[in-house]
């Protein structure tokens, strides 16, 4: 993630500018031991399988990424002015860690991945994104999910 100060203008001023809505409630829940809990992802880094196209740039949509997907059948098509694919191109598990998830399910750190997880845009405004964000939940819900690990690029 680029810091302010390294975003050239006028990015930077718009970027600044943007509002920050506050939401009613608090999104924080009583946790449950990692041990028993079933774990998902949602990743900004645009993810998707090789098969499907690429994300439109500031579109609000989600692709669902099955926890048994190699990893090598996943392509990045996140679009930023600042942003360096470098960590990705070397390790997807920098902004998807799927494998990491795997491996603490089959030490008995977490009880299990969910069979899917998620990606979105993450250049994109949040004010578009509330349905995309109910239908996402509404899913992990289904699938009970008791925790997701939020992977912002």
């Amino acid at each position: 993630m680029a810091r302010m100060e390294e975003i050239p203008e006028p990015t930077r001023e718009h970027v600044a500018a943007l509002s920050c809505p506050e939401l009613p409630g608090s999104p924080w829940v009583p946790a449950r031991r990692l041990a028993t809990s079933r774990i998902a992802l949602l990743t900004s880094a645009a993810l998707h399988p090789r098969a499907q196209p690429p994300f439109a740039a500031g579109s609000p949509e989600f692709r669902e990424l099955s926890s048994a997907l190699p990893s090598s059948d996943l392509i990045m098509s996140h679009i930023s002015i600042n942003f360096d694919r470098t960590g990705f191109q070397r390790d997807i598990n920098v902004c998807y860690p799927v494998d990491r998830l795997r491996e603490l399910a089959d030490d008995g750190t977490i009880a299990s991945v969910a069979p899917t997880n998620y990606s979105v845009m993450g250049s994109t405004d949040p004010l578009t994104m509330t349905a995309t964000a109910r239908v996402i939940a509404d899913r992990l819900r289904q699938e009970e999910v008791d925790a997701v690990l939020l992977c912002p690029v």
